[in-house]
C-alpha cells in the first residue's frame, strides 16, 4: 500500500515529467514551423499542412501499426472527433499564418486553451493564471496601441483555430483513455490527413510530388506533428487539462527564445516582460494543478 508521502512524490514526479514533455514539444514544433514556411511558396498553406498531416500519419502508422480491431463502436466517435479537431486546427492556423504575422496568429489561437483553462479550473486562481498568461502572450505578439489592424479573415481563421485547439486538448485526453499507447494519435492523424487531402491537393497540385517538397514535408511532419503530438499526448496523461492549457501558452516564449539564440532576433522590454508573465503563469498553474487530488483515468 502506498503511503501518502510516496503518493505525493509520485504525483510530483508525474507533473514534472508532464512539464518537460510539453516544453520539449514546444521547442520541436517551433523548429518544424520554421522549416514549413519554405513550402508555402510552392504548395500553398493548405498544401503544406496536408503534407504535414499525411506524412505524419504514414510515419505514425508505420511505427504504431494500429490494428483495425482496436476500433470499437464505443471509441469510434472519439477517434473521428479527435482526428477532425486535429486536422481542422492545423488547416485553420496555417490559413491564419498566411494572412497575419506569426506572433499575432499564435496569440489569438492561444485564446482557445486559455479559455478552456478558465472553464475547467475550479479555483479562482485558475482565472488569475489564465489572465496573466493572456497578458503575456499579448505582449509577446506586439498587440497593443499603435499596431496595425490585423486582416479580418486572418483573425477569424485564428479564432476558429483557437476553438479547435481547445477541442483537440479535450479529445486528446479521451483518445489517451480510449486507446493504448499512441494508437489513438496514429488513427486520429489519419483522419486529419483525409480531411485535409482535398484542400491540399487543390492548393499544391503536382508540386506536392516534387522530391524536395516531399523531403521537406517529411521533416515538417516529424518535427511539427508526429513527435510533438506524441509528447503532448503523453503529457496529458500526467497533467490536468487546465494545467496543460496554461503550459501551452509558453509557445510564444519558446519561439522568442529560439529566435534570439539561433536567428539573433533581439528581444525588447515588452517581449521580455511577456516571457516573464507567461513563465510565471505556467509555473503557478503547475503548482496549483500538482496540489489537486489525483483523479482516476477511466476509459470513456
Amino acid at each position: 500500500m502506498r503511503t501518502p508521502l510516496r503518493a505525493g512524490r509520485a504525483r510530483d514526479d508525474s507533473t514534472a515529467q508532464g512539464v518537460l514533455l510539453v516544453v520539449a514539444a514546444a521547442f520541436i514544433t517551433q523548429t518544424g514551423a520554421a522549416i514549413a514556411v519554405s513550402l508555402f511558396a510552392e504548395v500553398g498553406a493548405l498544401g503544406a499542412v496536408f503534407l504535414r498531416l499525411a506524412m505524419a500519419a504514414v510515419v505514425l502508422g508505420a511505427v504504431v501499426r494500429p490494428s483495425p480491431a482496436v476500433i470499437t463502436r464505443r471509441n469510434l466517435g472519439v477517434m473521428l472527433a479527435f482526428g477532425l479537431a486535429l486536422g481542422a486546427m492545423n488547416m485553420l492556423i496555417y490559413q491564419a499564418i498566411d494572412r497575419l504575422p506569426l506572433g499575432v496568429a499564435v496569440t489569438i489561437e492561444l485564446l482557445g486553451p486559455l479559455a478552456l483553462s478558465v472553464v475547467l479550473s475550479r479555483r479562482l486562481t485558475g482565472v488569475l493564471w489564465a489572465a496573466l498568461a493572456l497578458a503575456g502572450v499579448l505582449l509577446l505578439s506586439g498587440v497593443g496601441p499603435g499596431t496595425a489592424i490585423p486582416d479580418p479573415a486572418g483573425v477569424l481563421f485564428a479564432l476558429a483555430a483557437a476553438g479547435m485547439w481547445a477541442l483537440y486538448i479535450l479529445m486528446s485526453r479521451q483518445a489517451g483513455r480510449s486507446f493504448s499507447g499512441i494508437q489513438g494519435l496514429a488513427l486520429g492523424m489519419a483522419v486529419g490527413a483525409l480531411l485535409a487531402a482535398p484542400f491540399g491537393v487543390l492548393s499544391g497540385g503536382a508540386a506536392l510530388l516534387r522530391p524536395r517538397v516531399l523531403l521537406v514535408g517529411l521533416a515538417v511532419a516529424v518535427l511539427s506533428s508526429a513527435l510533438p503530438y506524441a509528447l503532448e499526448l503523453a503529457a496529458l496523461r500526467r497533467l490536468p487539462a487546465q494545467t496543460f492549457s496554461i503550459l501551452v501558452s509558453t509557445a510564444p516564449a519558446v519561439a522568442a527564445l529560439v529566435g534570439w539564440l539561433i536567428l539573433d532576433q533581439a528581444l525588447g522590454p515588452l517581449e521580455l516582460s511577456g516571457m516573464a508573465l507567461v513563465i510565471l503563469a505556467s509555473a503557478a498553474a503547475v503548482r496549483s494543478g500538482g496540489r489537486a487530488p489525483a483523479r482516476p483515468a477511466t476509459a470513456s
